[in-house]
């Protein structure tokens, strides 16, 4: 995938990851599950679709909780990842791998349509409309983000450094609490209902941390071998200079309700 305002136009490919993926991305608090489901979605017999699914994280972890889960994305690994994750924990998901903007359901499908760490990535002008036909006369669009704090955290700080040396055009770093984007696209054809913001510690061993840093974009997902391998051994260093065994590191969680208007 290439997108000229991402890493300014460095390419990428998700599906390089999936293994570390499944193994490293399901790191989501309780508290951001609470926060959804407080907002009285993705339970209780509702119809979800999730765009950008990955390895199925959100519906694999919000299964329990009563909605029917479809997930989607643009890589087949990814998605392979996900059908096993979901079969061996007993889970009736249906996964597929499409384009989100290639997406497509017969009218009012849905009662939630979520977007989880992956709007960034859409054509806004086709999935807008899109989005807002497949769900349901007053359905929900959730657009879900959850990041590190690389100014408030050492060993975040330190990570982002040592990506940055392999890969000066990644962009997906200096984050700080805000708001997660709404692109304007989609207040055409829905309200913004709320928009919310808070901090979470996410706790992890330096492995899970590793892993974690490697499963994105700016490493696994876009470097070569040789240079992920070189990565690898220099951000291990840093862990096992900087970081215990079982450390927290800085996070926060920013949700945007969105309604399809009446």
């Amino acid at each position: 995938m290439i997108i000229k305002d991402i890493d300014k136009g460095k390419a990428f490919d998700w599906g390089k990851t999936s293994k570390d993926y499944a193994k490293y991305r399901d790191i989501y608090p309780q508290e951001f599950y609470d926060y959804i489901l407080n907002l009285g979605l993705c339970k209780d017999g509702q119809k979800v679709l999730d765009i950008g699914t990955g390895t199925g994280v959100l519906p694999r972890n919000m299964y329990k909780y009563g909605a029917t889960w479809v997930g989607t994305d643009i890589a087949e690994n990814q998605i392979e990842q996900a059908k096993v994750l979901a079969t061996e924990a007993g889970m009736n998901i249906e996964f597929f791998a499409a384009k989100a903007e290639d997406v497509s359901f017969p009218d009012n499908t849905f009662d939630v349509i979520t977007a989880c760490q992956c709007i960034w990535y859409l054509k806004h002008e086709v999935t807008a409309p899109q989005f807002a036909k497949m769900l349901k006369p007053g359905g929900h669009f959730l657009i879900l983000y959850m990041g590190w704090l690389p100014f408030e955290d050492e060993i975040a700080g330190k990570s982002e450094e040592i990506v940055l040396k392999y890969n000066p055009t990644w962009n997906g770093c200096g984050d700080t609490v805000h708001p997660v984007w709404v692109p304007d696209e989609y207040l055409a054809t829905f309200d913004l209902v709320s928009q919310n913001e808070f901090r979470v510690d996410v706790p992890f061993t330096r492995d899970s941390w590793h892993g974690r840093i490697r499963a994105c974009r700016g490493v696994g997902a876009s470097l070569s071998e040789a240079d992920i391998e070189a990565w690898d051994k220099e951000h291990m260093q840093m862990m096992m200079e900087n970081a215990p065994e079982n450390f927290t590191v800085k996070h926060y969680v920013s949700i945007a309700d969105l309604k399809v208007k009446e």
